[in-house]
């Protein structure tokens, strides 16, 4: 159980003071309740927050979301906003392995009545037409010219080569694609490991799930997403596959040997890190963006498939089953941002590790159809519990730079999961609620049962009391496809 001090702001605001650990830059501002707290209180999360806060030219405070947890150099759920003037720096570990492991929420016509009488059916037809799995390879393979192109283009390259339309980028965050990808910046293995993963679910805890939609917070703006109860969604969530983890990978690398060159001292090498205007920073900055690219395509491509299994199956067009995108977002993600600071208005680096944007209504930024209500953001939970989509708020903007949480957080490592899993079955457990899960591997649906996981119920209802985004509907899991 963590000892360091916290100072309690509010009943959803801690603090943990500058003066906790020599070096700290700001303090640590971490969201949580009573409730989840002892949950956060755990493992060293809280410990990565105050060592986060040593980072040159991070601003303000080193914050940590509720559903915080060990992570590598940051937690997951960690955010820090960095000053490129104030020698602010760029950390990969801020990013993490799976860059841009995201979410993407697309809304159908169907009913749950539609779907639950051949569940089993839909659920093993997904599985079996989209790859999932350590190793798996998709139906792209594509060259490595054509790989530089793509993730140049991001989820542009999916459209165009068949697997989406034009709508469905106004819908992705940062239209699917961060400028100034620098395929040179990538190194030779990442090519190699990433030729044959696009629209490829992987492992972990990435999923596709079939949802319904059993509780509306506000009629109002569900109505303006053509959103009701009993309908039925589906979620995707997976990111750059082996291609992001090697770009992470060979950073870490140079970071390592940045540290001395730029007299940058640190608690925990982890953090590595170099200028933002350094070369190793421009080149890592470069990388990340085509790992970001290469994970908006991949989602795309996911859901392109995704689209035509429900074609296949239901035996009408994907425009006809209403299967539009709401919402895609990233997770893990490194982005220049506008923000007032101390009333002068600065471009800063917002790391966002295991957290998902959240920006408020008016932001130019947003597609025009969101633009006077604020973005979606898309909250998972585990396989046995809730989803959520919520509406990001102008707190948010002011107080986290526009940050929400990414989902429940993990309370039971891998190797604990798989302990408390002996002797039972969790697809059974979970068919007995009504859900359908259907894995590559035992082991792996094993690991992500739902005792592994806070309650996402109770990391949502600090978010939204909290202020930083809006609840406006909550989502069943009915069918589940893991790698």
């Amino acid at each position: 159980m963590s000892s360091i001090p916290l100072n309690k702001i509010d009943d959803y605001r801690w603090e943990i003071p500058k003066s906790y650990k020599s070096g700290m830059r700001v303090p640590g501002l971490i969201f949580a309740d009573e409730k989840i707290l002892p949950k956060i209180q755990s493992d060293q999360a809280l410990e990565q927050v105050a060592n986060v806060a040593h980072l040159p030219g991070i601003v303000r405070y080193s914050l940590a979301m509720p559903d915080i947890h060990w992570g590598y150099g940051f937690p997951i759920g960690g955010v820090a906003a960095t000053d490129p003037e104030d020698d602010g720096v760029i950390s990969p570990g801020g990013v993490g392995y799976d860059i841009n492991c995201g979410v993407r929420l697309v809304r159908t016509s169907l009913r749950e009545e539609d779907v639950r009488p051949r569940l089993r059916e839909l659920v093993m037809l997904l599985f079996q037409e989209v790859p999932c799995g350590v190793g798996q390879s998709g139906e792209i393979s594509i060259s490595k010219k054509e790989m530089r192109k793509m993730v140049r283009q991001g989820a542009r390259w999916a459209v165009q080569n068949g697997y989406g339309v034009a709508a469905d980028l106004e819908h992705t965050e940062a239209g699917g694609a961060l400028e100034d990808a620098d395929p040179e910046a990538v190194s030779e293995r990442a090519y190699e490991r990433g030729s044959d993963q696009l629209g490829t679910l992987g492992s972990g805890n990435h999923f596709l799930e079939i949802q319904v939609i059993d509780q509306v917070f506000d009629r109002e703006i569900a109505d303006k997403l053509n959103l009701e109860l009993g309908q039925v969604s589906v979620m995707i969530h997976s990111g750059s596959r082996g291609f992001g983890y090697q770009v992470c990978e060979d950073a870490l690398e140079i970071t390592r040997y940045a540290l001395p060159k730029y007299k940058i001292s640190l608690p925990d090498i982890q953090l590595a890190c170099a200028p933002l205007r350094s070369p190793e920073g421009q080149q890592y900055l470069g990388a990340m963006r085509a790992a970001a690219n290469f994970a908006w395509t991949n989602r795309q491509c996911l859901m392109g498939l995704t689209r035509r299994v429900f074609e296949k199956f239901f035996r009408r067009s994907w425009t006809n089953l209403g299967m539009d995108l709401i919402y895609d977002v990233a997770h893990n993600i490194a982005k220049f941002e506008r923000y007032k600071i101390n009333g002068k208005e600065k471009m800063l680096c917002v790391h966002r590790k295991g957290a998902t944007r959240a920006f408020g209504p008016n932001d130019p930024d947003l597609p025009a159809d969101y633009r006077e209500i604020g973005q979606p953001v898309i909250i998972p939970g585990d396989m046995g519990r809730n989803s959520y989509l919520l509406i990001g708020t102008q707190r948010a903007m002011d107080e986290t730079f526009g940050t929400s949480c990414h989902g429940a957080g993990r309370v039971m490592s891998r190797s604990a999961a798989l302990k408390a899993a002996r002797g039972r079955s969790i697809e059974k457990e979970l068919a007995e609620k009504g859900i359908v899960v259907i894995g590559r591997a035992h082991k792996g649906i094993a690991e992500e049962q739902p005792a592994a996981y806070k309650d996402v119920n109770d990391v949502v209802n600090v978010v939204d009391r909290a202020g930083l985004a809006r609840k406006i509907v909550r989502m069943r899991p009915m069918g589940v496809i893991k790698g």
